[in-house]
């Protein structure tokens, strides 16, 4: 077995846990945890945009993953975002990551100045180089404000720490141009939840999504063709899931909360957003249970 196969496959991109009073829920960290892991995914990416890290503190952060790790125990792979608003918190954040034995550490650019390449190569080198981790770049240009080049991508590739980075980029060429570059023994992540199929398709090794918690069924079935060569079905999952992503996304309410409701409805409650982060309001209530009988019809039509 290859040790890069434990990041290829279905990662949802893990949801913060609240409770009434809006603070982090260790409880229903731990309940979510255990109900991905019954759902069959590969594995969860901790603390992430998903994650509303930018809206929590280190010590916050810190007691999420701790969570994670309580029910996670080896049974899936975790990888812990850590990029934080200072180097100084993104090595704190690492070393505790270590600490509780996650399998990797991934992380955005430097967030808020545009800073120069040699600057976030800098960054990224050193969190990377703070612990004995797997390193994972995650390239989201739209919300960072840096598509990451090919020449600081090949200059990452050169520390020993990095095996692979989440592309959360819209063309799927990147995908392409960092496999063809990475290699065999590089491992490409897909962001985009839209083109799963698309990255898939150009080379990606699996997923990491901000959807997938709450339909993994059906992005864990579209893998499944994909590696059986079903690339018809595959394509006609995609397009259901883009369709429910549409929908979710046309409510007054934040996606996130969107999809926290979809799972309250399905009996796992994890709680609301954080501002400034909208809430659901009562008039998206038809919208949002609309969008969870597309996700029921999905997954009976597929799975």
């Amino acid at each position: 077995m290859n040790k890069l196969d434990k990041y290829k496959g279905i990662i949802p991109a893990f949801y913060a846990c609240y409770d009434e009073k809006g603070d982090i829920s260790p409880e229903k960290t731990r309940a979510f945890t255990e109900y991905l892991i019954g759902k069959g995914v590969k594995g969860v990416y901790v603390c992430g945009s998903s994650g509303e890290c930018i809206y929590q503190n280190v010590d916050e952060r810190k007691l999420v993953l701790e969570n994670v790790m309580k029910v996670a125990k080896g049974r899936i792979t975790v990888i812990a975002h850590i990029a934080a608003t200072s180097t100084r918190d993104s090595i704190e954040l690492a070393k505790h990551a270590e600490e509780c034995g996650v399998d990797a550490i991934a992380s955005i650019p430097p967030i808020y100045f545009r800073l120069p390449e040699h600057a976030i190569e800098n960054y990224w080198n050193s969190i990377a180089n703070a612990t004995n981790l797997d390193f994972i770049i995650y390239n989201i240009p739209q919300t960072t404000g840096y598509a990451l080049s090919m020449d600081l991508f090949n200059k990452m590739r050169e520390n020993k720490h990095v095996i692979g980075v989440k592309n959360s980029s819209m063309p799927v060429q990147d995908i392409q141009m960092f496999k063809a570059a990475g290699g065999k023994d590089f491992i490409v992540f897909n962001g985009p939840d839209e083109q799963f199929v698309g990255g898939r398709a150009m080379g990606a090794d699996g997923g990491i999504g901000g959807t997938y918690a709450v339909m993994p069924e059906l992005f864990i079935k579209a893998d499944e063709c994909i590696r059986s060569g079903d690339m018809e079905t595959a394509k006609e999952i995609q397009y259901d899931i883009c369709e429910i992503i549409y929908a979710m996304c046309g409510c007054h309410g934040n996606l996130y909360a969107v999809m926290k409701t979809i799972l309250k409805m399905k009996g796992m409650d994890i709680g609301g957003v954080r501002l400034p982060l909208a809430a659901v309001i009562d008039e998206d209530m038809p919208k949002v249970e609309k969008c969870a009988e597309m996700i029921d019809k999905a997954i009976k039509k597929y799975c």
